[in-house]
């Protein structure tokens, strides 16, 4: 009875102007109030849509905004109505090392292991080319590589003391070496055919559109009416051209005695024709090409940046020069991988500049975590940008903006990570 009474005292709106007010008053408060993530800080707009996601992710700064966000809002950051960043160390290998976890998209391509969201089925698809990728495999391209190399020196010897962009002739070197016993020419002729400005375009709309993916198939079904719209779509144009014309050569050669990553990809087709297509050959010939020249670029940045570290690895180059262990274009990766200081600048590279600027989603399952004292449901989204992680005071310390390879030489107790 009192509390109908105190219902009979409020004044309801009668009008139906006034009930809408009321509604658009009340319902964002009601929403706060249920909202599971709501003690979490974030940028407002982050609360009620995903713009603010979308935004930032066709500036094509995300990695920046990402950086800032955590600055002000702190190690754990709301990022959309139902996603949360986080910058935690033991929050990042509970995520990433949980292997349960599902990937968040929407969506798949067959065999497409980036977006896969099953753990059984990614495995399966992994033992399908993980001999490809072992560091066995990897050796075994190695010819392949140093006769790359020595073209990519004998350019650069052409070009000496002129003015080059040495991150554009990274991209030329990281698509011309292991995937075909043949190059492209790109590095021959000094110029990639427009390729890479569409990469980037695609790259750049994917960003975006992995936001708001449904957006992606709206377009799929407008294309015949509004033409395309969208960079994603041509995904890697010219280059997947030339690959499909390769495979078809190569097919009717039935190899011709190839050791390249080509022929063990068609390999493994011809072993699992149902499991593994003609598509799967296509990514994966160019998997991580982008990502390998970005990494070849920022190390050879930093370098110049930091003369310094420029000579000392200069230094040990000569001396294993000296000893005989490397050549002019032949760096036998048993030798490269004990030079320490070299080791060291690619790490430092690699944590400086990761190649990738987003973060790599993750589902939380049914009975939720706790990241750090904060409960997350089941269903929501987090994930750890690696230029936020990686840049993070508290994993490597105050100088963690400072290109400085001695960090990965020190002990452990010093380098947290």
């Amino acid at each position: 009875m009192a509390f109908t009474s105190v219902l009979a005292w409020i004044p309801w709106p009668s009008s139906p102007s006034s009930i809408i007010l009321a509604i658009l008053i009340a319902a964002p408060i009601i929403i706060h109030l249920r909202d599971p993530l709501s003690s979490i800080p974030g940028p407002f707009w982050a609360r009620w849509s995903p713009l603010w996601m979308i935004a930032r992710s066709q500036s094509g700064n995300m990695h920046r905004e990402m950086i800032h966000a955590h600055e002000q809002y702190g190690n754990l950051v709301r990022t959309g109505p139902n996603e949360v960043s986080t910058a935690d160390g033991e929050a990042v290998l509970a995520i990433y090392g949980d292997l349960s976890l599902p990937i968040h998209c929407i969506g798949r391509r067959k065999f497409d292991l980036f977006p896969e969201r099953d753990a059984k089925v990614h495995s399966s698809q992994r033992r399908l080319v993980n001999a490809i990728y072992s560091m066995s495999g990897v050796e075994e391209l190695e010819p392949y590589l140093d006769d790359v190399l020595r073209v990519f020196l004998d350019r650069m010897g052409e070009v000496d003391r002129e003015r080059v962009d040495m991150s554009y002739w990274a991209q030329l070197f990281a698509f011309g070496y292991s995937r075909f016993s043949k190059r492209f020419g790109f590095i021959e002729t000094g110029d990639d055919k427009g390729t890479f400005a569409q990469i980037e375009s695609a790259l750049q709309s994917a960003a975006w559109i992995g936001q708001v993916p449904w957006l992606y198939w709206v377009h799929d079904w407008l294309a015949p009416w509004i033409g395309n719209r969208l960079g994603i779509t041509n995904r890697h144009g010219l280059l997947r051209q030339i690959a499909a014309d390769k495979v078809e050569q190569r097919r009717s050669k039935d190899g011709g005695g190839h050791r390249d990553i080509l022929e063990k990809l068609m390999e493994v087709q011809r072993r699992n024709p149902e499991r593994f297509d003609g598509t799967a050959v296509l990514s994966n010939i160019f998997a991580g090409s982008d990502t390998t020249a970005l990494s070849i670029g920022a190390i050879l940045y930093y370098l110049c940046k930091y003369p310094e570290c420029k000579a000392r690895l200069v230094d040990e180059i000569l001396a294993e020069s000296k000893a005989g262990s490397i050549g002019r274009a032949n760096v036998p990766w048993e030798v490269a991988g004990k030079m320490t200081y070299l080791q060291a600048c690619i790490h430092e590279g690699l944590r400086l500049h990761p190649a990738a600027g987003m973060s790599m989603p993750r589902v939380v399952p049914p009975e939720g975590i706790t990241v750090k004292g904060t409960y997350l449901p089941g269903g929501t989204v987090i994930g750890a940008n690696p230029w936020v992680v990686h840049r993070h005071k508290q994993i490597f310390g105050d100088d963690a903006d400072v290109f400085r390879p001695d960090r990965w030489l020190e002990d452990d107790a010093t380098v947290k990570g």
